[in-house]
């Protein structure tokens, strides 16, 4: 029997694997996230094991004949070190690009960061997590000095007196959290969910809040308007632990209730019961999901409600303030150790020339030789094969022909380039395009640490031997780097690799240093910033923000924002929002849950208002199109009185969904806009 954690999304649930003859059975145990509770994707995460579907020989495909030859793994990786090489010799380092996965373990996210930089000496990396929570990621830096999802344990939740759900699906994306919902409602607190569709976590809810698709940030600034005109901002927070009100006050000071209802749709008077609620009590919680972030303007939405909370005392009060829910399993530990453009290890900045000579040292290279910033995750992708752009792309733990906006751009670029290399354990719509797959192991199949939503570094550890065939991420890193004769070392041992992040990460603002292995095991889970020591061990940092934040100054920072819209407004021949999101058996791009035969696999709807269906002509389960300036896309109609009846819903796990959402990217974040595009829907 093996103690570890579940494959998927953010909250990494406890659970225990135990061998039962040739299967793998999920057992559960008593870790303080999930408290032995899963959803049905973590009691079928084992559905992979044994699976025909599984890959477990390195490819090759033949371009001529578009035929796949099955190789041995030196022969593959041989392959790809010499054509990486030749690419670099003939347009430069930057001609190799490297895309990474929020999936992946902080130890293959850190060696993958190091590669691309060190082996390949590539400016060209980025990650799919860009596209998770990136915007809030950027609004709490600016506002907080420091980007963890949470800055408190996820059952702190179930203490606070109200809690505000923005563009969150807890109950479908998270179940086993939703218990803190019915916890906090257990002891007479009050749950807001603000999301277009009344979806499973509103029907927990005590206010459900039911805006036009793109317009949290008007709804923020508007509650931000009403708790100044009630005279409810805590005047004495705000001066001793905050800079910048004024102006925040002065950008909310013409959301009056009426000009947020026009734009919102938010009725005045829903408007001042939420704002009510959240000055009844001092311990109010603000949560924000994709819903509110995965917007042209996603970093100004956050800080906008990032303000309300500052205004009202609450970051750093017990059982209150602000958090994110990030979505992908190891979306916080995968920007945090150098899988993005911008970041070093320990989330330091790649510009900051302190950073990287603290990470050159550890890597034994010249600070000098280190490459600079480069592109965010989209436009890397819409580089790729362009004069100047890059040639190759190695791709590890992404599914981006599913996953990424405008997806059929996409393809395109990665079918313009003249090699593609996709690391996966099935055969992906993205692997089936490459020139060389490679077979690595899955979760139960390897050890290495994550950091959840909370900022809790944990363990997974292996439970049983990979197939003969496949090797894990860290073996193919290692591999291409000594055949690239790359200098600093290069280990294939988790364990040693993490003892090497520890030295990079400390002193940054995500110190790893003063934890280890063992120490995880002992305390299951470990919260950081924890830096090493002398004498006793550093408890971990379970709380932020107590006492100060992490500017230099010790205050947070008010940003003022404006309310500019979607970058794509409904017209007369696109008259409906388009907006996606998960469904309960599914996650992310489906690559493995559409495997898993215990999973339900209902395939892409569309999900619209009985309103919009009697308008055009659709019936309940009849195909619908829906076409945007992007694409069109067909597949069942779900007439449902759950949605806003101009706004229309598609699930992302399927091919679909993302040929027809918009590109349009955050200034600051580089988040796509995913959530609002316009749309014409037709039978």
């Amino acid at each position: 029997m093996t103690d570890t954690h579940c494959p998927y999304c953010s909250l990494q649930c406890g659970m225990t694997l135990a061998r039962q003859g040739r299967r793998l059975e999920v057992q559960a145990r008593a870790f303080p996230v999930n408290e032995g509770a899963l959803c049905r994707k973590g009691w079928t995460a084992t559905g992979l094991r044994g699976s025909r579907e599984r890959l477990t020989t390195p490819l090759v495909r033949d371009r001529a004949t578009d035929e796949w030859r099955a190789v041995g793994w030196d022969e593959a990786l041989d392959l790809v070190a010499g054509r990486l090489a030749a690419l670099r010799a003939e347009h430069g380092p930057d001609a190799n690009a490297v895309f990474g996965g929020g999936g992946l373990t902080n130890e293959k996210a850190y060696q993958l960061g190091k590669l691309a930089r060190v082996a390949l000496g590539t400016r060209m990396i980025d990650y799919n997590g860009r596209w998770c929570m990136s915007s809030a990621a950027s609004a709490n830096n600016q506002a907080f000095g420091v980007d963890r999802g949470l800055p408190f344990p996820l059952a702190d939740v179930e203490q606070a007196d109200v809690v505000v759900l923005v563009g969150s699906n807890l109950a479908e994306t998270m179940p086993p959290a939703a218990r803190h919902l019915d916890r906090l409602r257990e002891r007479g607190g009050k749950v807001v969910v603000i999301d277009p569709r009344r979806t499973s976590t509103a029907d927990r809810a005590d206010l459900f809040v039911q805006p036009v698709p793109g317009t949290d940030l008007p709804l923020a600034l508007g509650l931000l308007h009403l708790v100044d005109a009630a005279g409810a901002v805590d005047e004495e927070y705000v001066a001793d632990r905050t800079v910048g009100f004024e102006d925040a006050r002065q950008a909310a000071a013409s959301w009056w209730p009426e000009r947020v209802e026009r734009v919102t749709g938010v009725s005045v008077h829903q408007l001042r019961e939420l704002a009510a609620l959240m000055t009844s009590s001092r311990r109010v919680m603000v949560l924000t999901a994709r819903g509110a972030e995965q917007h042209a303007d996603g970093t100004a939405t956050v800080l906008a409600w990032v303000n309300l909370t500052l205004a009202l005392g609450l970051p750093g009060r017990p059982f209150a303030g602000y958090g994110c829910l990030t979505g992908q399993g190891n979306g916080q530990g995968g920007r945090e150790h150098g899988q993005k453009a911008d970041q070093l290890p320990g989330y330091r900045s790649i510009d900051d020339p302190a950073a990287r000579a603290h990470v050159a040292a550890v890597w034994g290279v010249d600070a000098d030789d280190l490459p600079g910033k480069g592109l965010s995750a989209y436009e890397l992708l819409m580089a790729l094969g362009t004069d100047g752009g890059p040639r190759s792309l190695l791709v590890l733990g992404s599914n981006v022909v599913v996953s990424a906006p405008n997806a059929s751009r996409v393809t395109e670029r990665l079918a313009s380039l003249d090699l593609l290399v996709v690391a996966d354990i099935v055969m992906s719509e993205t692997a089936a395009l490459a020139d060389v797959v490679l077979p690595v192991t899955q979760w139960a199949e390897e050890t290495g640490t994550m950091t959840n939503l909370e900022g809790r570094v944990i363990l997974r550890q292996q439970a049983v031997t990979p197939p003969e065939g496949v090797r894990s991420d860290l073996d193919l890193i290692t591999g291409l780097a000594e055949r690239l004769g790359a200098p600093s070392t290069w280990s294939t041992d988790p364990e040693e690799v993490f003892e090497e992040l520890r030295r990079a990460s400390a002193g940054g603002k995500a110190d790893y240093s003063g934890i280890d292995y063992a120490r995880i095991r002992a305390e299951d889970g470990v919260f950081w910033p924890c830096p090493a020591t002398e004498g006793a061990p550093h408890p971990g940092t379970p709380r932020l923000f107590a006492h100060t934040f992490l500017h230099a100054d010790g205050l947070a920072r008010f940003v003022a924002v404006q309310h500019e819209g979607p970058a794509e407004p409904v017209d007369g021949e696109y008259p409906v929002h388009l907006t996606t999101g998960r469904v309960l058996a599914q996650y992310q791009s489906g690559a493995q849950t559409r495997r898993i035969k215990d999973l339900p696999d209902t395939g892409a709807f569309v999900e619209l208002h009985p309103l919009l269906a009697l308008r055009i002509g659709a019936h309940d389960g009849d195909p619908v199109s829906v076409r945007t300036r992007r694409g069109v896309m067909r597949a069942p109609a779900r007439v449902v009185e759950t949605i806003r009846p101009d706004t229309v819903f598609v699930p992302f796990h399927w091919v679909g969904a993302n040929r027809l959402t918009s590109d349009a990217l955050d200034p600051s974040s580089r988040m796509p806009e995913f959530k609002v595009c316009a749309a014409e829907v037709t039978t």
